[in-house]
């Protein structure tokens, strides 16, 4: 049979046990699955395939994730889900700070594992109704704070620190809200001075922990 145009990639260490897991996916879902490690400097593919990237959080640290998830930023035909987690805390911790569609803990069997890679490929989301509930109501209990000031954070210093979490480059971040380069490395000496924090991932742990959902970014206007 041959196999559809659907692509997974698994980002974990290259093991005898990750070979035989990716084997088994290969078989049961008829896809291609590949594997690439968390350092990794090969981007996910280029073309139009659908493709699904499962991070392997067991050997990935914040900022390898972050990294994968910045990767895929602009590709809409790519999503993201994680594996080996430890518990429902675990991946709320995971949810609160990137953009994941699908989640799976370290006791799940194979076939249920295969479940929802299957529901992923159908475009919809992969968790649990009680994890669903309290991601809801997490972003529920932080959009109220998200316009109030923190720790004498200005709106402008809330925004940068919203974007920092999205994964945004200093020239990113530059373009999105019209100001040069060195205004944002300004802005973000004076961030970390003020929470205490001496670079960018813990200035998002610092903004997941104390803001929740990040502030609301200004879109492009037509008057910058």
């Amino acid at each position: 049979m041959k196999s559809n145009n659907r692509l997974i990639q698994l980002v974990t260490e290259n093991t005898p046990q990750s070979q035989l897991f990716a084997d088994y996916l290969r078989q049961q879902l008829d896809c291609q699955v590949s594997i690439l490690t968390p350092s990794s400097t090969r981007k996910p593919k280029a073309d139009n395939e659908e493709t699904l990237i499962l991070l392997d959080a067991d050997h990935m640290d914040d900022a390898a994730m972050q990294a994968w998830q910045s990767h895929v930023a602009e590709r809409p035909e790519t999503s993201l889900a994680s594996f080996n987690l430890r518990d429902e805390d675990h991946a709320v911790e995971i949810l609160s700070c990137m953009h994941v569609r699908g989640i799976f803990y370290r006791d799940d069997s194979l076939p249920l594992i295969c479940k929802g890679l299957r529901t992923l490929q159908e475009g919809q989301l992969w968790m649990s109704r009680s994890l669903m509930g309290r991601m809801l109501e997490f972003y529920r209990r932080h959009q109220i704070n998200a316009y109030r000031p923190a720790c004498g954070l200005t709106q402008r210093e809330l925004e940068i620190i919203g974007l920092l979490g999205s994964g945004a480059s200093n020239m990113e971040i530059a373009d999105r809200l019209f100001v040069s380069e060195h205004t944002v490395k300004s802005h973000l000496y004076n961030i970390f001075k003020k929470i205490d924090v001496h670079n960018r991932l813990q200035a998002v742990n610092w903004a997941r922990h104390n803001l929740g959902a990040p502030p609301p970014v200004p879109q492009k206007s037509h008057h910058g």
